[in-house]
């Protein structure tokens, strides 16, 4: 059998392979949407749930969740742009950043019921946060961190070393050369890996059973005070993310409906996450046009 021979095959088998997962997936997919979209409607969307009764909604799920990504990119973006630009720009190349880069890979691979379980140990009980948007967001910092850290630190990396040169001898400070040069050319993979980021975190569960709640009380949608206990921007106060929600209402729903509630909780998860990953490519794409006019 001839080289060329055994590389048609070679392709075809991976690429066969590469369809099946991809049917697999779509297949997922579009299970989720077709079970859940049919019970999405504005009042779903925009109603509070219900713990008993029939017809509750998902508002204060899904604004939590919302939030906490917010909170959760307040705190972990930049962290994460400092942390990459160290290893990127500074950084030896000796064994304490081998080291650094070790831990990163390892914290990158941790399960998020351990990420929540040490959330729970330091933030609620030890820090004396409670049951707090705060907790979950920096439990969810934990987690996002090495991830995001990584995503920044291959979009500088990408920048040519050239660039870098040019603005050297010109006369440049090294940090004048990384704040003005290889931050604005690396800033489009540092927003399109942020959102990313951002919807990886909004689907997450396990983390936050143990630090955010498993609770969503009574919230004023007009109380713009975030010291009041009934804020909605309070980060003090306990919240019920909507994939918590989804995994209560599957776990110890007493509602009637409590599968069509699940179906779509699920299918506005899927779709939130889906609008995060174009919202990231669209951003970076429009970015990445300016920056090359």
């Amino acid at each position: 059998m001839t080289p060329e021979r055994v590389d048609k095959i070679a392709t075809g088998i991976l690429l066969g392979l590469a369809g099946i997962v991809g049917l697999v997936i779509l297949s997922l997919l579009g299970y989720i949407l077709a079970q859940g979209i049919p019970h999405i409607s504005w009042h779903f969307l925009t109603s509070g749930a219900e713990s008993f009764t029939a017809g509750g909604g998902i508002r204060d799920q899904l604004f939590n969740s919302l939030y906490l990504v917010v909170l959760t990119m307040l705190v972990s973006v930049p962290l994460a742009l400092c942390a990459a630009i160290y290893l990127s720009e500074y950084a030896p190349d000796n064994r304490r950043t081998r080291l650094l880069r070790l831990a990163i890979e390892v914290l990158s691979s941790l399960p998020s019921v351990v990420v929540g379980l040490f959330g729970y140990l330091v933030f609620v009980l030890k820090f004396g946060l409670d049951f707090s948007l705060l907790a979950g967001a920096l439990a969810l910092t934990i987690l996002n961190l090495p991830i995001l850290t990584r995503s920044c630190e291959d979009a500088l990396r990408q920048v040519p070393y050239l660039q870098r040169q040019a603005g050297l001898g010109l006369g440049m400070a090294k940090w004048r050369v990384t704040t003005k040069i290889v931050l604005p050319a690396a800033l489009p993979g540092i927003i399109t890996g942020a959102i990313l980021s951002a919807g990886r975190i909004f689907g997450e569960a396990a983390a936050l059973i143990y630090t955010a709640g498993q609770s969503a009380p009574a919230i004023s949608y007009t109380d713009w005070n975030p010291f009041s206990p009934t804020s909605f921007l309070n980060p003090m106060r306990p919240a019920e993310t909507l994939a918590v929600h989804i995994w209560k209402v599957n776990s110890e729903g007493l509602v009637p409906d409590a599968r069509a509630v699940s179906n779509g909780s699920a299918a506005v998860l899927i779709i939130t996450i889906l609008l995060f990953n174009l919202i990231a490519r669209y951003v970076g794409y429009r970015i990445k046009r300016r920056l090359a006019k």
